[in-house]
């Protein structure tokens, strides 16, 4: 998301492309890249845990950030946007891609 452009905006865009482009239900690979904090790491984790996602982590060269990569089984553009919205509610510092 860019920092000019709203949430509100960002979200739009997102759910007419998502509805454009895929048949629901289908996968979606979210990305997240937060400090590297155990913490935060497994607050992305709980989020998604009840969805039998298939989530993936690596840590960067330097061990400063932590990328988080959720492959799930969303029911609509809605359900994406809303995990997106509680991620960015729930963990200080998240970077959505």
């Amino acid at each position: 998301m860019s920092k000019v452009e709203k949430p509100e905006e960002f979200y739009a865009k997102l759910k007419e492309r998502l509805q454009d482009t895929t048949l629901w239900p289908s996968e979606y690979l979210y990305k997240f890249i937060v400090k590297s904090d155990a913490e935060k790491v497994k607050k992305i984790e709980t989020i998604f845990n009840h969805l039998k996602a298939v989530i993936n982590k690596k840590e960067s060269s330097n061990g400063k950030y932590t990328s988080v990569s959720i492959n799930v089984r969303m029911k609509n553009p809605d359900a994406v946007i809303a995990k997106y919205v509680e991620v960015t509610k729930k963990i200080e510092g998240v970077i959505s891609l």
